[in-house]
C-alpha cells in the first residue's frame, strides 16, 4: 500500500506543477481516450474514486475478469495510469466519517 500511495504522490505532483517525466509521457492521454481504450480493449468500468488534491482524481478500473486499471486525472482532461495488474478482488470497503 505504501508504494501505491508514492506513486500516487508523484503522479499527481507531476501532473500538478504540468511536469510530467519522459518515462511517464507514453502513459499519458486525454482522459476520454484512456477510459474508451480501458473498455474497449480490457473491459474494465470505474470501480471507485478519490481526490489526491482539488486539481487531481484517482480512479480505479476494473473488469469482471479481475484486470484493473489505477488512473490519475486532472482538471484539464488529462489522465496518465499508474498502475495496472490482474486479480481485483472488491471486498466491501467503509469509508470512515469526517470527525470519527
Amino acid at each position: 500500500m505504501t508504494r501505491f500511495v508514492v506513486a500516487a504522490i508523484l503522479a499527481a505532483t507531476a501532473m500538478t506543477v504540468g511536469a510530467v517525466p519522459a518515462s511517464a509521457a507514453a502513459q499519458c492521454a486525454a482522459r476520454a481516450d484512456i477510459i474508451k481504450a480501458l473498455g474497449d480493449k480490457f473491459h474494465e468500468t470505474e470501480a471507485g474514486r478519490g481526490l489526491i488534491n482539488p486539481n487531481v482524481v484517482l480512479e480505479i478500473f476494473v473488469s469482471d475478469q479481475g484486470s484493473w486499471t489505477v488512473l490519475a486525472s486532472d482538471t484539464k482532461g488529462q489522465s496518465c495510469v499508474l498502475s495496472v495488474g490482474e486479480g481485483w478482488d472488491s471486498p466491501t470497503i467503509t469509508a470512515a466519517m469526517p470527525g470519527a
